[in-house]
């Protein structure tokens, strides 16, 4: 037996291998290329559309319909808002009912006294376009300093709106308001927008969970506290959902934060990043504070982080649970892997923000008048390429793989014993980028899986994401070959259904394995030999 699972790590540490180039190297492709006018946000409504959303500073919303590259105004409240420096319009987030209910909210600074608003809007009876009409929930006076407005906003995955807020601004937060709990500057707060509170006579409340709520001292919307100019945080879509906050550093070090604590206490001003600023010099205790998971100096031009999002999309553009951020003033875009930073490219944009949409791919916003969406610059397959498969006598273990490289290195036994062409092969083509899994636990079975399903794919990237390593999980190994996914089990006319079996060895404590076919002789002896026919998953054109 022990024989046995060394054969089986050795096999697949070297497949593991050969798939790691497909996420050599990204790059950018412009989605708006010009005309924009210092955008910074772009996000989607979760409706379906797949929409883009794309927020000017100077009060305007513009929405970019799939495939199109000039976007339509979506919503225009220059009137209301003071733009100009570090204020204008300067988040938006939908409502998680949005499709039911229309509603979504922004953050501004208010013309005549800076004031930062939190509003809801509606969409109107034509879908691109919104109502004017305003409620306003929520008044930050903001009197003394034009800075450090901050200005994020997103649904948590509590139903909650969170809202990021700056210290106020000038240099070293002269009032302490980061530190102090009865303002709401310096803060991330957390409201009930559907719920009003009677009693405070709010159009919101707070939630009762909130370390502040009640009679005892600080504000009840608080949720954590200490932070400079949040700019752009993220929950991450995989469970557990945390939560990314970018906090821009004052003259030393830009730090990056998660998960963020109910009640937390992150450091501004005692603290920059992971140094002490020096300015309350008896308070300088970490234990006092949430040390962020990670800092970077001011070294090489770098000067004001931008958040970003942890990569979830089904594109293969990252690994999957890459954190992507980057730096303003140098235009560097940064992955964090969970252990080290890495330089993805360097832009020579002013990176106002960072983007996602509907299906987790990532975007990157230039305030200067653009959006360009990540992408891998792994070089695309042929329209039409061969599927080979393989079988591992030693495992009784299928694997299919259209690139040829990794085919070549298979025969030649580089990916361990017992491997060889079954003679099953069939041709792939199509829209749809089939995502390839390994199911793996240290020692025990494992299994390769592939699917067409963007949903299916998607589902098992959280499920990666929230086991731990001890335990039987899916690791997402890229994208495979191209081919149409079936509709409801029915391939369209001139393509060849791909059936897929399962022989549920995980709960026999053996390979459990899946295998994709598009021969009905091959179904047939994997049923007889107790295999379960999966039906048809995807088609191959003949």
């Amino acid at each position: 037996m022990k024989r046995l699972r060394a054969v089986r790590s050795l096999a697949i540490t070297a497949l593991l291998f050969l798939s790691s180039s497909l996420h050599a190297a990204t790059a950018l492709v412009p989605v708006v290329p010009s005309g924009l006018s210092s955008p910074v946000f772009a996000g989607h409504a979760g409706d379906g559309s797949n929409r883009l959303f794309i927020v000017e500073q100077r009060g305007v919303i513009k929405v970019l319909q799939p495939g199109a590259s000039a976007p339509s105004v979506f919503l225009d409240i220059r009137s209301r808002v003071a733009f100009s420096g570090e204020r204008g319009l300067l988040g938006l987030a939908f409502h998680p009912g949005y499709p039911v209910n229309g509603r979504f909210f922004v953050f501004y600074t208010r013309a005549g006294d800076g004031a930062l608003v939190i509003a809801r809007y509606g969409v109107s009876a034509a879908p691109d376009v919104a109502s004017a009409a305003e409620a306003v929930l929520l008044t930050i006076p903001h009197p003394n300093n034009a800075n450090h407005n901050g200005g994020m906003l997103a649904f948590g995955p509590d139903g909650y709106l969170h809202i990021g807020v700056g210290d106020g601004g000038a240099g070293n937060d002269p009032p302490n308001n980061a530190q102090n709990i009865e303002t709401l500057l310096g803060k991330i707060l957390r409201i009930d927008v559907d719920r009003p509170d009677p009693g405070r006579g709010t159009p919101y409340s707070a939630p009762a969970d909130n370390p502040y709520f009640g009679p005892q001292a600080g504000r009840d919307e608080i949720f954590s506290l200490g932070w400079r100019n949040p700019w752009r945080f993220s929950f991450d879509r995989a469970a557990p959902h945390a939560q990314w906050v970018a906090d821009v550093g004052q003259g030393a070090r830009e730090e990056v934060n998660t998960p963020i604590v109910n009640g937390g206490n992150y450091g501004w001003r005692v603290y920059e990043g992971t140094a002490c600023t020096g300015i309350d010099t008896a308070l300088c205790n970490p234990a006092s504070y949430l040390p962020p998971v990670f800092d970077y100096t001011h070294g090489s031009g770098r000067c004001s982080i931008t958040g970003g999002y942890v990569y979830r999309g089904a594109q293969g553009a990252l690994p999957p649970g890459t954190y992507v951020y980057g730096d303003y003033c140098t235009g560097e875009i940064f992955a964090w892997d969970g252990a080290a930073q890495t330089r993805l490219l360097d832009t020579g944009m002013n990176i106002s923000s960072f983007g996602e949409d509907e299906q987790g791919e990532l975007y990157v916003v230039d305030l200067g008048g653009t959006v360009s969406r990540i992408v891998s610059t792994t070089p695309p397959l042929p329209e039409t390429h061969a599927v080979v498969e393989f079988h591992n006598t030693n495992l009784d273990h299928y694997f299919l793989t259209a690139d040829a490289a990794e085919a070549t290195a298979i025969d030649s036994g580089s990916a361990g014993p017992g491997w060889s062409r079954t003679g099953n092969t069939f041709k792939a083509g199509g829209g749809t980028t089939v995502c390839r899994f390994y199911g793996s636990v240290s020692p025990g079975p494992n299994s390769h899986f592939f699917t067409a399903d963007s949903a299916e794919c998607a589902q098992l990237q959280q499920l990666q994401a929230a086991t731990p390593a001890t335990q039987k999980r899916w690791n997402f190994e890229g994208m495979d070959f191209l081919t149409t996914a079936a509709t409801n089990g029915v391939c369209a006319g001139g393509t060849l259904p791909l059936y897929r079996a399962y022989n549920n060895g995980f709960a026999l404590g053996i390979d459990s394995n899946h295998r994709i076919t598009g021969s009905q002789i091959a179904m047939q002896q994997m049923v007889s030999r107790g295999w379960a026919n999966e039906g048809v998953v995807m088609c191959a054109p003949q």
